[in-house]
């Protein structure tokens, strides 16, 4: 009796986790697109946070029994993600740190999925002058040489390590109260830079995205081509983690010609323009 009590017990906990674990690894992610039994897990920050991922995965799903858990991540933390196999793949816009990663063997199918620019928005007043300056070093160097509020994410992401990059191109090392480090991500700091009559470097898809409700801000640089801002797509080694084969599948998806049409539409009937340009524009600007 006792054993047979035994047996049922441990069934019941084989059970029980079979359908707690699925639901705790989804507690990680910000969203789950689809129903397929097998899953995914994407980490990237303003593709998720814009819907474009959204988009790719149901498409995706149509053809392929998975759902895609989302984790929203800058492309320094989605880098550590995968290294760490916490995810099967990342969309990212680092590319040092993509080669390096490429390099080192914890990532392979590298892959231009497309891209966008950063814009440099401010105060409509523009107290720095920045709509002068003869390149985006020239407009930091400007900013600082007026400490007008400048807000930074501060967070190790993309965006972060393109406005270090600039700094040093200008010669600065940012300090002091007019330097605001939010470590937030894109949205979120765009909000604030609004609220608080600051300049910002955002990307161009989460500036249309958000510029109906923003109230202070207007782009005031933009067109240098250090700005110009491309996305690649990396997946695991084959056999590092479960999701490993539709990771790769997805990839291959993002870089066909439905993928990449999708990824060049993207935008164009909520904002009236696309928010990404394909891998064929990004190539030129791809280092």
């Amino acid at each position: 009796m006792f054993r047979n009590g035994k047996m049922v017990l441990i069934f019941g906990l084989i059970v029980m986790l079979a359908f707690t674990l699925p639901s705790f690894a989804e507690q990680q992610c910000n969203e789950v697109y689809g129903k397929g039994n097998s899953v995914i897990r994407l980490a990237t920050g303003s593709p998720g946070e814009l819907g474009l991922v959204k988009v790719l995965a149901q498409e995706f799903e149509k053809n392929n029994a998975v759902r895609l858990c989302w984790r929203k991540a800058g492309s320094g933390a989605s880098l550590k993600l995968l290294k760490a196999k916490e995810v099967d793949l990342v969309m990212v816009h680092a590319p040092a740190a993509e080669k390096q990663a490429v390099a080192e063997g914890w990532a392979v199918k590298r892959s231009l999925i497309g891209s966008n620019e950063f814009y440099l928005v401010g105060p409509k007043d523009d107290p720095a002058k920045i709509s002068q300056a003869a390149g985006a070093a020239d407009a930091y160097q400007r900013i600082a040489a007026v400490r007008a509020p400048f807000l930074s994410r501060g967070d190790n992401s993309g965006t972060h390590k393109k406005e270090m990059a600039l700094w040093q191109k200008a010669g600065i090392q940012p300090a002091g109260d007019w330097y605001i480090v939010t470590k937030t991500f894109m949205m979120a700091t765009l909000k604030q830079a609004d609220e608080e009559n600051g300049y910002f470097m955002t990307d161009s898809s989460t500036w249309v995205s958000a510029k109906k409700d923003l109230k202070n801000l207007k782009i005031l640089f933009r067109g240098d081509p250090f700005l110009i801002n491309t996305y690649h797509a990396l997946c695991q080694p084959e056999g590092a983690t479960a999701g490993q084969e539709y990771a790769a599948q997805f990839v291959d998806y993002l870089v066909s010609e439905e993928g990449q049409k999708l990824i060049a539409t993207y935008g164009m009937d909520a904002f009236g323009e696309g928010l990404y340009n394909d891998a064929a524009y990004a190539k030129q600007y791809d280092h």
